[in-house]
């Protein structure tokens, strides 16, 4: 059977008209590709997608990005940097999407950051806190959103220098993040702090922590004071033997990411006294930007924010930002647009520095406490992260030339 003429003529309409629509449909929206460790870690990136998810819903709910609807893509990478870098490959060949956001750890955010650097695709990280995504490895198309591990580092030394310890010992997790955060934490202490001495360093592997033999090597050494850069469930681990062999007592001990809901949650009771931490206690924040953000969280969750709510909802903020003041999703252009856009986010007015590329989101600093039951953060100061920036000097000495 052949076809008329006619039928034919309405084929090729219809076929056309087909190809139109979806071609409309197509730029009725901005699609941007998301990774992280899911699978990996929950206790942080659970949150930290219920984060993004918001992000996105009150973006198109005001009208989208210049009237184009924002469409998020996620990828799991599992904890595994050629699984993210997989993701990436997907994100952009297969789905088309104007940038990569996201990753966890500092080891998969350099993997991916590498592959945006090799395939010329703007990458906004979210979490990995290692320097090295900022300036030894740092390249054009990589901006992070949290405050690094120098920045951290500085506001917990700036604490640290005030004590009248002398002997010092770390625990950290033996891969990048945990690496990177002693080194710059030792160099600034000792520079605030010269009669500052480093006795002991103990290098569990991350997520496999054998917390009693750790805490007896520490003991051992008869620190005055400890750093701590484990978390999630190394750090209950950890807390539950020192606690349990009394290496706390009479003893100080300060902490990096310690005074996240997500980290304390689990500790409980058990939550250390006095510690000195970086953190986020929503509980006691009380500026008109934090407000309207727990609110709006609680409202579609009806559950309390984690540092890792933050952190996803003001980076597809900020991508948003980014897209909506390039006008394109040309890399060149997107890049043009971030350096030293100015945004607000829960915590205040932030900005990416042309420089390296790293924000200015700062972080709260405080001291662990027991209240009802539950470990809180108290005391807590929140530290602009614009005054804690490595100098563009330094930034220089290290960072690629490009």
């Amino acid at each position: 059977m052949q076809w008329s003429k006619i039928s034919l003529v309405t084929a090729a309409l219809a076929a056309a008209l087909s190809a139109g629509t979806t071609s409309a449909l197509a730029q009725a929206e901005i699609k941007i590709g998301e990774i992280n460790s899911y699978s990996a870690l929950p206790s942080f990136t659970e949150p930290y997608r219920k984060g993004w998810q918001l992000a996105v819903e009150e973006i198109n709910a005001a009208g989208g990005i210049k009237g184009k609807k924002l469409i998020v893509i996620s990828k799991d990478d599992g904890g595994k940097p050629a699984d993210a870098v997989t993701a990436a490959n997907e994100l952009v060949a297969s789905e088309n999407v104007a940038m990569i956001t996201g990753t966890f750890f500092s080891n998969i955010g350099l993997a991916v950051s590498d592959y945006a650097k090799q395939k010329q695709v703007f990458f906004l990280a979210g979490e990995p806190l290692t320097d090295a995504v900022t300036m030894a490895h740092g390249n054009k198309y990589t901006f992070r959103m949290r405050p690094s591990n120098y920045m951290q580092a500085a506001m917990l030394a700036e604490e640290a220098a005030k004590l009248p310890a002398k002997r010092w010992a770390t625990v950290a997790p033996n891969y990048e993040y945990g690496q990177s955060a002693v080194a710059v934490f030792k160099a600034l202490l000792s520079a605030k702090r010269p009669d500052v001495q480093w006795v002991s360093e103990q290098w569990p592997p991350q997520g496999k922590i054998d917390a009693g033999p750790v805490v007896q090597a520490l003991a051992a050494d008869k620190p005055e004071a400890i750093l701590n850069v484990t978390f999630g469930p190394d750090l209950v681990k950890f807390v539950r033997e020192g606690n349990t062999r009394g290496l706390f007592k009479d003893r100080a001990v300060v902490s990096f990411l310690t005074g996240e809901p997500e980290y304390l949650d689990p500790l409980k009771d058990e939550t250390p006294d006095g510690w000195i931490v970086t953190g986020y206690p929503w509980y006691s924040i009380s500026t008109p930007a934090h407000d309207a953000f727990l609110k709006a969280y609680q409202a579609k969750y009806s559950d309390y924010p984690r540092l890792g709510s933050v952190v996803g909802y003001e980076l597809i903020k900020a991508a948003a930002a980014i897209l909506a003041k390039a006008d394109s999703t040309d890399t060149d252009k997107l890049i043009a647009a971030a350096e030293g856009i100015k945004l607000g986010s829960p915590f205040g007015e932030i900005t990416f520095r042309p420089a390296d590329h790293q924000s200015t989101l700062g972080a709260f600093v405080g001291k662990t406490a027991v209240k009802d039951g539950k470990g809180v953060m108290v005391d807590a100061v929140y530290r602009d992260g614009a005054n804690y920036l490595p100098s563009e000097a330094d930034v220089a000495k290290v960072r690629p030339k490009e």
